[in-house]
């Protein structure tokens, strides 16, 4: 990693060849690097590039890799059955490991993101050139920084702090958290002050997503970090709830239809489409495999890389989380496998549970008949006005203002989830208690938002992981080695051996023998 950090000329051709518009300018070879972050004009295509490096994170199979070994997905019997290291990440078994190449895979994909916007960054503080239009690029590459950063500490603890003016006194070493959290802080604060309100190309981040997200890193932060902070929280949730900017769409499903991309509800998400770079492939890794061996056009199959817990996909009669009524049910999650009138058939070896309930809301119709399920490209929420209102409410109710997050939850996302009229059984009660409110709270968030790659970070800031996994988790159960440091993920073997600013004695306690 530490080549790639400081800033090697590869690593800018590399970002910089994915602008066609930077390539278009002449003379295109005779830039030298002060050239190239000299000037606006080519500033501006890099951090397009690092909004596509960004949102390539997401695509195919490790856009889900951290969704894993929680008790709201699981890995696919086969999966299980055939990849021993990954299945891993369900068991935390010894295949959860500093070897353990989907992990690393992952840690390896943010860091080049991270250090060319540190890059950025770096150049465009003692720019001079068009201070709006500077400052609004300032603002993008912090908030992309602070966005990775705040992922790569919340999965791995300690991280190192990317800053090119620090470089020779920071290297590439583990930092205390702390410190992490000042600067992702620090760049979110500096988005909220650059960034606009809106922005017309929609791959662009927002002053809203900006806010939001710094409500949630006060809201997210381990308690041990000293950073968590309910108060500060609440006003950035507050900023975006009294922006007059975000609403919730009025039908749930209509967030899943890819007709209708980048609603009033969407505070940033991740832009694609039907073609090759842009498709994503999440239904690839999300839907049947049964499904996929009857006809490789139907746009729900895929190869059961995750599919819901039955805790997740289950009604409340039965042990799991779903109440009568609630329409969220049936657009999240995928429990008819009917395919043109035709039932799709079991295949017999594969595991058995490739006809249980599977995630839905990555489906894309449009590929139905004409293009593999491969190609689906639906965009892929990071930040929506839902998430924002369950956070505002919880936090309230950490403050002792019970009440007012029991009337936020009824009056928004509870209402819609029940078509605008949420019927008097469903009401969460005005006398709830703060305990209560927080495990209905919990599942709560994962009815709302099931799927999109929020649940492990909620299962470790309420300090859940080691009890609702082995209860709810098929191999996590199965194996019951779960165990308080499997909170964070181990840092790969590969990093130890390349970096040489982290060591074995580096290694998140619990896999330094691994």
């Amino acid at each position: 990693m530490k080549t790639v950090i400081k800033y090697s000329l590869l690593l800018l051709i590399l970002i910089i060849s994915s602008c066609s518009n930077f390539l278009e300018q002449e003379p295109q070879t005779a830039l030298t690097e002060e050239q190239v972050f000299s000037e606006l004009d080519n500033i501006e295509p890099l951090v397009l590039g690092l909004y596509t490096s960004w949102r390539n994170t997401r695509k195919d199979r490790g856009g889900f890799v951290f969704l894993l070994g929680t008790d709201e997905v699981q890995q696919g019997a086969y999966q299980v059955l055939t990849d021993a290291s990954q299945a891993g990440l369900d068991r935390y078994n010894g295949f959860l490991s500093p070897s353990n190449n989907a992990l690393a895979e992952q840690w390896d994909s943010r860091w080049p993101v991270i250090a060319a916007a540190a890059r950025v960054i770096s150049s465009l503080q003692f720019n001079e050139q068009d201070p709006n239009r500077k400052n609004i690029l300032l603002g993008e590459a912090s908030f992309i920084r602070a966005a990775l950063t705040f992922e790569m500490v919340q999965y791995w603890g300690d991280v190192p702090i990317i800053d090119v003016d620090r470089f020779d006194e920071l290297g590439t070493a583990r930092q205390p958290q702390e410190a992490v959290y000042s600067y992702i802080i620090q760049d979110l604060e500096h988005a909220i002050a650059y960034l606009p309100i809106t922005q017309s190309d929609k791959r662009r981040a927002t002053k809203g997503a900006a806010e939001a997200l710094l409500g949630k890193v006060y809201l997210y932060a381990p308690e041990e970090s000293g950073v968590r902070d309910y108060g500060k929280a609440l006003e950035h949730f507050e900023a975006v709830v009294n922006s007059g900017v975000y609403s919730l769409v009025a039908n749930y499903a209509d967030l899943w239809s890819p007709a209708y991309p980048n609603t009033n509800e969407s505070l940033y998400e991740f832009q694609f489409n039907n073609v090759w770079p842009d498709n994503n492939q999440c239904q690839w890794q999300t839907g049947s495999r049964a499904v996929a061996l009857v006809d490789q056009y139907a746009y729900f199959g895929g190869y059961d890389l995750l599919v819901p817990t039955p805790y997740c996909y289950a009604d409340r009669s039965a042990g799991g989380i779903w109440e009568a009524g609630d329409l969220r049910r049936s657009e999240s999650i995928r429990y008819d496998f009917t395919y043109r009138g035709v039932p799709t058939p079991l295949q017999p070896g594969w595991g058995g549970d490739e006809l249980d309930p599977h995630v839905k809301k990555y489906e894309d119709p449009r590929t139905d008949g004409t293009l593999s399920f491969w190609n689906s490209g639906k965009n892929i929420f990071y930040l929506r006005y839902a998430d924002v209102l369950l956070c505002y409410a919880e936090v309230l109710n950490e403050l002792g203002r019970t009440a007012e997050a029991v009337n936020i939850v009824n009056t928004t996302v509870r209402q819609r989830a029940w078509g605008g009229n949420l019927p008097p059984e469903a009401h969460w009660q005005g006398g709830m208690s703060q305990a209560e409110f927080r495990t209905n709270i919990l599942d709560e968030r994962m009815r709302e938002l099931c799927f999109e790659g929020l649940r492990r970070m909620d299962l470790n800031r309420t300090g859940m992981l080691t009890t609702h996994v082995p209860a709810r988790n098929r191999w996590a159960q199965q194996s019951n080695t779960i165990q308080s440091y499997h909170r964070y993920y181990p840092i790969p073997l590969q990093e130890i051996r390349q970096n040489e600013d982290i060591s074995e004695n580096d290694q998140n306690p619990g896999y330094a023998n691994q």
